[in-house]
């Protein structure tokens, strides 16, 4: 029995050292949860694809319990609210996918893409007119997904700072369960005014175009609300990690400027940093994995972080390789839960961080690495804050 989730990292872009040692002795290991739950902690590869995969391991967000003190290991869990997919099994969880599926066209990806292009130039140039330093999560990291998102759902300019300002306080361990359940309300508020004048005044947009289903107006706002939550945090901190650990080591932005060579470079920062450290699911009978009986009702923290760190699977994991072919990696998840917007993540990185490195080929952190500060509070891994500077 695994005491209690590693969470203490050896530098800013390792997983937890111990996370290594219980895979090594063995990939699928007893844990004990803050609220007195004993589940289990899968920390290999293999394993974790395995669970991911398998429908008797549930996404539903009533069953769970957290390995993290926080908000979410307080009171009683609570079913997903209408249109929250993620946390929802089939055929509920099939509904809504099937229907956001047709949203995430061939047509709408390339329609952003050219947009967030615009979108990060816009930002970079304001950077570069504000001087030769700046704050790179606030000046671009962080909007450049909010907006993006704002594009996708329909969201008008003058909406748009509210909008993000209401996301920001979903993520923290820190806050009370109080606060967050305040910044949740508030957050769905928003989402629902937005529906309202999506009905009135449909547009070119992922919510007007879900008008003609019989989704709700609750569902629709659920709809939104998930998609903010998995499209903006992950983004905007996989950026600034991203900036952080190419700007760590002279000679490794380099590899953006190789346009044949920046795909490569982007699915090696998403398996080397793997933002969301985790994910969680519930056994809804007896299953063996691996020769070890998980119980109905026991939670599985699977650990994305280690799994693809696993030298089972990756050569040499601990080390960043640019020219690795990282394909396979969990950062997106994976079976009928992988993430549904990860097509438009990886353009949201394909065209920030060349864009960024291209722009000032003289970017260099302003402070220490030891003073950046690293969000070992949130439960979206990355960093508060990101000073840089250029020649």
């Amino acid at each position: 029995m695994i005491g209690s989730l590693p969470t203490t990292r050896p530098n800013p872009f390792d997983p937890p050292e111990a996370l290594a040692e219980i895979r090594a002795g063995e990939p699928v290991t007893r844990l004990g949860y803050p609220d007195g739950h004993e589940g289990w902690l899968v920390t290999g590869h293999a394993q974790a694809r395995a669970v991911l995969a398998d429908p008797r391991f549930s996404s539903r967000s009533e069953l769970r319990h957290s390995p993290v003190a926080g908000p979410a290991a307080g009171g009683t869990p609570q079913a997903a609210p209408p249109g929250m997919f993620t946390s929802m099994d089939p055929p509920g969880h099939t509904r809504y996918r099937h229907l956001l599926t047709g949203q995430f066209t061939v047509r709408r990806m390339r329609q952003l893409t050219g947009r967030i292009e615009e979108i990060a130039t816009g930002l970079l140039d304001a950077m570069e007119a504000g001087g030769t330093d700046a704050e790179l999560v606030e000046a671009f990291a962080r909007p450049l997904p909010a907006l993006v998102i704002c594009e996708l759902l329909g969201v008008p300019d003058d909406g748009r700072d509210r909008f993000q300002e209401r996301a920001r306080a979903l993520s923290g361990l820190e806050v009370s369960r109080e606060e967050q359940i305040a910044a949740y309300l508030a957050l769905r508020e928003v989402m629902r005014e937005l529906v309202a004048a999506k009905r009135a005044a449909p547009a070119d947009d992922l919510l007007s175009g879900l008008m003609a289903s019989d989704l709700t107006d609750d569902e629709l706002a659920g709809i939104g609300f998930t998609l903010l939550g998995a499209g903006l945090d992950t983004t905007t901190n996989q950026l600034a990690l991203g900036a952080f650990a190419l700007l760590s080591s002279p000679g490794r932005a380099r590899a953006l400027s190789e346009s044949e060579s920046a795909g490569e470079v982007v699915e090696e920062l998403l398996r080397y940093l793997s933002v969301i450290p985790f994910l969680l699911r519930v056994a809804l009978e007896d299953v063996d994995l691996d020769g070890h009986p998980i119980k109905a009702g026991e939670t599985v923290t699977v650990s994305i972080q280690a799994a693809n760190r696993d030298p089972d699977r990756f050569a040499d994991p601990d080390l960043l390789d640019l020219s690795r072919p990282s394909g396979g990696h969990l950062a997106f998840g994976h079976g009928i839960h992988q993430c549904l917007g990860q097509q438009l993540a990886r353009v949201e990185l394909l065209a920030g961080l060349p864009a960024l490195f291209g722009r000032f080929p003289g970017l260099r952190l302003a402070v220490p690495p030891r003073e950046v500060p690293l969000r070992t509070d949130m439960l979206i891994y990355g960093v508060h804050g990101l000073p840089v500077t250029w020649a």
